[in-house]
């Protein structure tokens, strides 16, 4: 009699096979979501600080349209850069929830929610940075505007620009708080204990996202806001990489956990 193989395969470990698959997205997650995360960094400083306010003057459309022209190459390239940094917010929204859907899946979810829509609505934000090269390109070309309303119709697309940022960005700040809450929360859960996370980190990460929520809500009702809090509270940001590729990568769920994880 011939005896049938076992479909798992020859030396298959049901508890350990089960909880290195379970524990698998978790550590992948982590890799993916450090790697997103410093990648968009300079991407976003680059079109932000290193575009976009060298080429712009508040309030002088003629100059800013001048200066635009001059780099048009270089504005088409901060537009595209931004465009990275939308992607790969959805890819920090769908790699951070694989991290942390084992210690709370609904408010893991939600985490991943707020922070892809705002890649919707940054992606509408930089759709006025697209208007505003076509407004440019065809001043001066029979248009029934002269050159100079063309310049301020670009000027209020670039202003539109930075208010739906600016709006939008209160949603990065929920997105903050309820991801610190996870990592604070994850401290307390035994099945993380390969991946040392400390809470102190959850608290930074949550002040950081009020930092940004108050800002949005700073220029909403405070003529002429211009004090960043968000520029003093981002440190938990810049240590949830280091976080993510140090200790995350580390973390292992167990076998009682990765019994119960879907």
């Amino acid at each position: 009699m011939v005896e049938t193989s076992i479909s798992t395969g020859e030396g298959y470990r049901p508890d350990t096979d089960d909880v290195a698959l379970a524990n698998r997205p978790v550590r992948r997650g982590s890799l993916i979501a450090g790697l997103a995360l410093l990648v968009m960094t300079p991407l976003a400083a680059f079109a932000n600080f290193g575009v976009l306010e060298v080429l712009i003057t508040t309030g002088d459309a003629a100059r800013t349209a001048s200066a635009i022209l001059n780099a048009e190459g270089t504005f088409r390239l901060a537009i595209v850069s931004l465009l990275f940094v939308a992607v790969l917010d959805l890819t920090v929204a769908w790699a951070l929830y694989a991290v942390f859907e084992p210690v709370s899946r609904g408010t893991a979810l939600l985490m991943a929610w707020f922070r892809v829509v705002f890649a919707g609505i940054f992606v509408v934000a930089i759709s006025q940075l697209t208007g505003v090269l076509s407004i440019l390109n065809t001043a001066g070309s029979g248009s029934v505007f002269s050159t100079e309303q063309h310049y301020a119709q670009a000027l209020l697309g670039i202003d539109a620009f930075y208010d739906i940022w600016d709006a939008a960005l209160i949603l990065v700040g929920l997105h903050l708080v309820l991801l610190g809450y996870l990592v604070y929360r994850s401290g307390t859960v035994p099945s993380y204990t390969s991946g040392y996370v400390p809470k102190v980190l959850g608290v930074l990460l949550a002040i950081a996202g009020v930092g940004y929520v108050i800002d949005s809500f700073g220029r909403v009702l405070v003529s002429g806001y211009s004090f960043e809090v968000a520029a003093f509270t981002f440190v938990g940001e810049v240590l949830l990489i280091f976080w993510l590729f140090i200790y995350g990568r580390r973390i292992g769920l167990g076998e009682k956990a990765a019994s119960t994880t879907d």
